[in-house]
């Protein structure tokens, strides 16, 4: 099992001293990645539900230091030089994705390859409205933006014709490591789990618990095969902060890994980067060290 670090460039951690501070601790522990969490911008006021509370409102108001998501990667993979890099979830069509590709690859060849790509459709209406992008398309969008981001990855000279997107001849330079960046679809819907099935090269359910998982693996492994893919080619992240409690984390990894998941995140219990640095380390010795030995 790898464990990740989820909002790891939010509040403190999105300004220089928390952020080497902690990306340096969880690799010292054993973290395999570090997540950062996606908004170009947050409304003072919006209608849109948010789909991670049972509220529909996020848990905090008033604005929130979080970084730009590629300038925190390309600055934590500078620090550090063994743990992977990913943004969880990058809002894909907020940006434009020739742009992105070239941030993207720039990353992963100054990484080293340790730049994972998590990618998501997006809730937030009056965000996209501040960034000038379009809500209603979003869905089409982000699965043209994929396609296009590999075809520059991995052609000399691409082309790429879609609905929303098109190109002819466009060389990217330099391309990432073996012209490929890992793209994890983020969503815990069906209609993000056949996204992930067909287009992914993971899939990170946040929202998913041990009982629901199983029917939504099943269609993303559906949509797998229907584009004449392995299922188990697709790499399954799952968000359980249980597992801070080394009482209680052997079993319920043990669970998820019956259930098929790769890889664990937690979401940080406190932001305050001592005392942040201190559970990691407890958490490595405690429960890390003893599933990897």
């Amino acid at each position: 099992m790898k464990f990740g670090l989820w909002y790891a460039a939010v509040g403190p951690l999105a300004f220089p001293n928390g952020a080497v501070q902690v990306a340096r601790a969880a690799e010292a522990a054993g973290f395999e990645s570090l997540w950062s969490g996606d908004h170009i911008v947050i409304p003072a006021e919006y209608a849109s539900r948010y789909p991670y509370s049972d509220n529909g409102r996020m848990a905090v108001d008033g604005p929130i230091p979080m970084a730009e998501v590629m300038t925190w990667a390309s600055h934590i993979a500078a620090v550090t030089a063994t743990i992977r890099v990913a943004t969880g979830v990058l809002v894909l069509p907020q940006r434009e994705p020739v742009l992105l590709a070239k941030q993207a690859a720039t990353v992963a060849c100054l990484s080293g390859g340790r730049l994972t790509l998590g990618v998501g459709a997006g809730w937030l209406a009056e965000e996209f409205e501040a960034v000038g992008a379009d809500f209603a398309t979003r869905g089409p969008r982000l699965d043209e933006a994929i396609e296009a981001m590999r075809t520059l990855w991995s052609t000399d000279a691409a082309d790429f014709s879609g609905e929303h997107l098109s190109f002819r001849g466009a060389q990217l330079a330099p391309r990432p490591p073996a012209d490929h960046i890992p793209i994890v679809i983020g969503g815990d819907s069906v209609r993000a789990a056949r996204r992930a099935g067909r287009l992914g090269d993971g899939w990170f359910p946040a929202k998913a618990t041990q009982a629901t998982l199983p029917a939504l693996a099943e269609a993303m492994a559906a949509e797998a095969r229907a584009a004449d893919r392995d299922p188990a080619d697709v790499e399954v992240t799952v968000s359980d902060s249980s597992i801070w409690q080394p009482a209680d984390a052997a079993a319920t990894i043990a669970a998820w890994a019956d259930r098929g998941v790769d890889r664990i995140v937690l979401s940080p219990r406190t932001l305050d980067p001592d005392k942040l640095s201190d559970q990691l380390a407890t958490f490595g010795t405690e429960v890390i060290h003893h599933v990897s030995h």
